[in-house]
Order: C-alpha cells, then structure tokens, then sequence
C-alpha cells in the first residue's frame, strides 16, 4: 500500500460510511439521523468531513433531501462493499466462537453442483465437521471472476471456458448428450452428430452457460441457425420442457441419470469432440489457501489423476 493509500483509509471512518449509505437509502438527512438514532446536525456534519476526506462533493442538497452526484454514486457502491464485507468477517468470527473451526467459500457451475459436489462436500464435511462451507452457484466465466476478485476461495468450473491466469486442477469429466422424448425420431439413432440437432427446437440453459456458448460455437462452425426457442435455468425445468415436446437439449451425462423420472426421455450420445468436457478447481494460488480451503481442495481433487500439478488457466485454451 502506497503512504497515500494509508492516509486515505485513515480519513475515512467506517460510521461516517454507516451514515453516508443511510442518507442514500432514505433520500434525506433527516430520515437517516432518525433511523441511526443521531442528530440531524451531526449526520450532516460526518458527510461534509467525508467529503473533505474524498475530497469530492458526494451529495447535492435540496429542500426535499439529497441527490448524489457522480463521485456519491461511486462512494456508494464501494462503501457497500466495505460494510458488506465487514457483516460477512463479523458473522464468520462468530462462527469460530461457536466452534467452527474453517471457512471456505465455494463458487461452482451447475453441472459440477448437480453432478459431484452433493456427494463429494458431504463426505468432506462428514470428515471435517469444524469447517464450513459455503457454496454458490455462477456461470462458469463468473467462477473465474469470483475467484481472480477473492469473492470466493476456490472455484469449480467447465475447463474450456476458464481464463483469467488462475492455477487449475482436474476435478471431473462429463459428457453432453442430446436429451430428446423417447418418442422423438432421433431416439433410435445410437449416436448422433450436433449438427442433427440443428433442424428442431432447441431447450437450453441461460445464455452465458458453458453448454449455451457451445451449442452456439457449434452452430456458428456448421454455418447454422440454432433454433433456441426457450431458456431456462435448471436442469429439471429442461427436462419438463422436453418431455412436454417443446424442444430438444443437452445435458451432462451424469445429471441426466440423477434427473431419471422427469418424464419419459432419452439420451443420445453425441460424437462431437467438444461434448466430452472436463471440471477444474480454480484458484489464484493453492499453495497460499488457508488451510480449510487447502484440505478441500485435496479431497476434491483426489478422483483426479494423482499428484496432479496446478498449470496456469491459459494453457486450457
């Protein structure tokens, strides 16, 4: 940190923030003094030492309240952030009061949270019952964002869509297969190739996805129209929708045969070379990882080819 970084965060106090976001909220000096049970003085008189300390005007003032400038908009949207993450340190430390002994946070794409990780983090869990995990779930390109930004520890994500110059492991493989009503012509075919695909409806998962952007490239490189009639955002939703003969799709192996019993389906192998797929743990460095987050990644990683070595994300390309 730069001395003019330090002198910045000493001019700036954590209730001044605490008050500047509440006149936000509220739209007035009043209301916000009320809520905070201050002063209507002494809250104007924090924001004019804010704005001191930024040294840029923060809010315009009127007769019926305040309105933020472009700097206030800014300030705001980071003094969120720094409360926020004030509310998640206070929470965890809490947590070690009642006895956990970890934290780590986990951000995965659907196919790695419907396909592995139930039964993978349960069995961590059941082993190490001190720690706590939590786990989101993001598009494949926001793992990447999540883990390069620190928002979470550790990120599992589709191989072909990582990027960022983060270390990898192998954590799974799956493959995409064409999910169709076991009524539908292409259900007797052993296998097929995308491009069959391309001349009926198509029900897929929300743009952004892994799958999304590959069925695209695919029909981008078939010189293609891919006829995506309806988007959806869980694999049980696709099937219905195929089922009920609104369209075809594609699903990972695996979580097909977890979705048996959502109507009558079946899936076709594709021969396409893009539809084997693999799983990486993602992370800035393993070799730093707090120690929780360290074990977990040993635990997930221990189906994959032994010892394996972190690589840099940009040799997936």
């Amino acid at each position: 940190m730069r001395p003019s970084d330090r002198s910045f965060a000493r001019r700036i106090d954590l209730m001044s923030l605490q008050l500047f976001v509440a006149v936000c909220e509220l739209g007035s000096i009043g209301r916000a003094a009320e809520r905070e049970y201050i002063a209507a003085s002494a809250v104007s008189k924090r924001l004019s030492d804010l704005e001191a300390a930024t040294g840029s005007t923060l809010l315009h003032r009127h007769s019926r309240g305040v309105r933020l400038t472009p700097a206030g908009e800014s300030l705001l949207h980071h003094a969120r952030t720094v409360l926020f993450g004030l509310e998640q340190m206070q929470s965890e430390l809490d947590e070690y009061t009642d006895g956990v002994r970890g934290h780590v946070r986990v951000h995965a794409n659907i196919s790695a949270i419907v396909e592995f990780l139930p039964e993978d983090l349960g069995q961590f869990v059941r082993r190490h019952d001190g720690i706590k995990i939590d786990l989101e779930e993001h598009l494949s390109a926001d793992v990447v964002h999540a883990v390069a930004e620190g928002t979470a520890d550790i990120g599992i994500c589709n191989a072909a869509g990582s990027a960022g110059g983060l270390q990898s492991l192998p954590y799974r493989q799956d493959r995409l297969m064409l999910i169709v009503p076991r009524t539908h012509a292409l259900a007797s075919r052993e296998a097929v190739d995308f491009s069959d695909a391309l001349d009926h409806d198509i029900i897929g998962l929300h743009a952004g996805s892994s799958i999304s952007l590959a069925m695209q490239q695919a029909a981008v490189r078939a010189g293609r129209n891919l006829k995506l009639r309806i988007q959806v955002t869980g694999l049980d939703a696709m099937c219905r929708m195929i089922d009920n003969g609104l369209g075809i799709g594609l699903l990972p192996d695996r979580a097909f045969a977890l979705m048996q019993g959502v109507g009558d389906l079946h899936a076709v192998r594709l021969n396409d070379a893009w539809a084997a797929r693999e799983l990486r743990i993602v992370a800035r460095d393993f070799a730093t990882l707090p120690t929780p987050a360290r074990l977990l990644v040993e635990h997930l990683s221990a189906a994959a080819s032994p010892q394996p070595v972190p690589r840099s994300e940009a040799a997936l390309a």
